[in-house]
């Protein structure tokens, strides 16, 4: 490390410290004879603090059915190492995000590490990785380099800062421009502060993990790195890199095939709201991965056809390119939870088959499905449950569609198929049969076996009918959805223009 940098930040009067409360609860915690209610009765003595811990306890983020209501029973269910880890990171959050900043905004920093620290501990989980608490508060303080250098540097490292276009980049600009970076800085704080191997390592090295000095650690570095290239996907303005980067280091050292790999990076996605939440940091509009990917997709649908306007010369270049753009073309328009066609095929799709059916005289259906009481899934057993449901509900869809029809997520909670050719009464029968075999199956998700049911709106273009547009047949159909649901749920109902009156008493 550059022995000049260290000589200017050990000068520098406005370092973060550690948090005396985090102080007390480390020497506490590291004595041979460890009791557990002196440490619970410390911790008890930051009343704001304590709130945080039991708030965050009794959330999913643990997911823990008995409702936890002292410290001393945090302590007793989650264990020290758990507790431990919460006050470090809630009292060091608290600490560093009063610091001025002078160099370079802190925005992105703090959503950087709270989408690190949620992916961290998601994929501790599915790794089996002994120390997940340890890759939580690693991840979430990972980057705390870079405060420092901010602090101690201003405008000269707000300077480095701002010519990376990456975040990856930004630790190479460091190394050029100051001799060190963040990740040795944070190191160095991390070790100033006599905090243990297990979270001065990850942090030291969280770049580059393969130059580790203690390979007991590395899988411990392993995910805090992944974790890393998970958050950039979330915060880097041109996440494509990240996203073949996650899915690639997934592959490798998780056997993780990319549909898993990206129902992962949907849930961190959604589990950083919450954790955001209770670390009372700001990551502004929600983005979704499936937001994310569509726009990296995007992107590089662009790029791929713009190469392959440069090789049409080359016939074997130009078969290889095709074959490339077939498959960001699949995977642009494909929604990445259900697999079924995306909003935007969606539209594409029904736009090209009305056209068709009016110049063909011949008739075009739309069902679309909304699952019944979907918020109260996800509300009572988790969004993971949720995205199980959306996803039995999607193959089955899938199943359901003939060679011409097109099966689609329309959003959220929200499924449809389109049937080209199919009139009133086969689109009706069809719409019945999707709903007997939802209604029929219950959907197992781990230890919750969920009853689900569906209520469908079939709307059917025809010729010399009222509805006149793509834009009619959908509201058609939202309608009908919409007297579905007030007719008591779990039925189909079709549109009509004068529904039947009910018969005089």
């Amino acid at each position: 490390m550059n022995e000049q940098l260290i000589s200017r930040i050990r000068q520098c009067s406005t370092l973060p410290s550690l948090p005396a409360i985090a102080i007390q609860v480390l020497e506490l915690a590291q004595k041979a004879d460890v009791d557990i209610a002196e440490i619970a009765r410390t911790i008890s003595k930051d009343p704001a603090l304590s709130t945080k811990i039991l708030r965050t306890v009794n959330s999913s983020f643990y997911a823990r059915s008995q409702h936890v209501s002292t410290i001393s029973h945090a302590l007793v269910i989650l264990g020290l190492q758990s507790v431990k880890t919460l006050v470090l990171g809630f009292s060091l959050v608290s600490n560093l995000m009063g610091g001025k900043e002078k160099g370079f905004k802190h925005v992105d920093y703090w959503r950087r590490s709270i989408y690190s620290a949620t992916a961290a501990r998601t994929i501790g989980s599915k790794a089996n990785l002994v120390q997940q608490e340890e890759a939580f508060l690693a991840a979430l303080l990972k980057d705390i380099g870079m405060l420092v250098l901010d602090q101690v540097l201003g405008a000269e490292y707000g300077d480095v800062h701002n010519r990376a276009k990456t975040h990856c980049e930004l630790s190479a600009l460091e190394i050029q421009s100051l001799g060190s970076d963040h990740a040795e800085v944070g190191g160095y704080l991390a070790g100033s502060w006599k905090l243990p191997p297990v979270l001065t390592i990850p942090i030291t090295y969280h770049h580059h993990p393969q130059n580790i000095p203690d390979q007991a650690l590395r899988k411990l570095v392993d995910v805090v790195f992944l974790a890393s290239r998970c958050a950039d996907i979330f915060v880097d303005a041109n996440p494509g890199a990240a996203i073949a980067d996650v899915r690639q280091l997934c592959q490798s050292q998780l056997s993780m095939q990319e549909a898993d790999c990206d129902v992962m990076l949907n849930e961190i996605g959604e589990r950083t709201k919450e954790t955001a939440s209770l670390f009372e940091i700001k990551i502004g509009a929600s983005v979704t991965f499936e937001s994310v990917l569509k726009k990296a997709n995007e992107t590089l649908v662009e790029l791929t056809l713009q190469t392959q306007q440069q090789a049409t010369e080359l016939r074997a270049e130009a078969t290889t390119l095709a074959e490339q753009n077939q498959e960001l073309k699949k995977q642009a328009t494909t929604d990445v939870l259900t697999g079924l066609s995306n909003r935007a095929q969606f539209d594409s799709f029904l736009a090209a088959k009305f056209d068709e059916s009016v110049r063909l005289s011949k008739p075009l259906s739309l069902l679309l499905m909304d699952v019944d009481k979907f918020k109260s899934v996800n509300d009572r057993h988790g969004h993971q449950s949720g995205d199980k449901v959306l996803q039995v509900l999607g193959k089955l869809l899938g199943t359901s569609a003939r060679a011409q029809d097109l099966a689609a997520r329309y959003g959220g909670e929200e499924l449809c198929l389109i049937l080209p050719g199919t009139g009133r009464a086969t689109a009706a029968a069809i719409a019945e049969s999707i709903r007997r075999s939802i209604a029929a199956k219950p959907i197992t998700t781990g230890a919750i076996i969920l009853p689900i049911t569906v209520s469908i709106g079939v709307a059917i273009f025809e010729p010399n009918g009222p509805l006149r547009s793509p834009a009619h047949l959908l509201k058609a159909a939202d309608l009908a959805v919409y007297n579905a649901k007030h007719s008591g749920r779990n039925c189909v109902r079709v549109f009509t223009l004068n529904p039947p009156k009910p018969a005089a008493a």
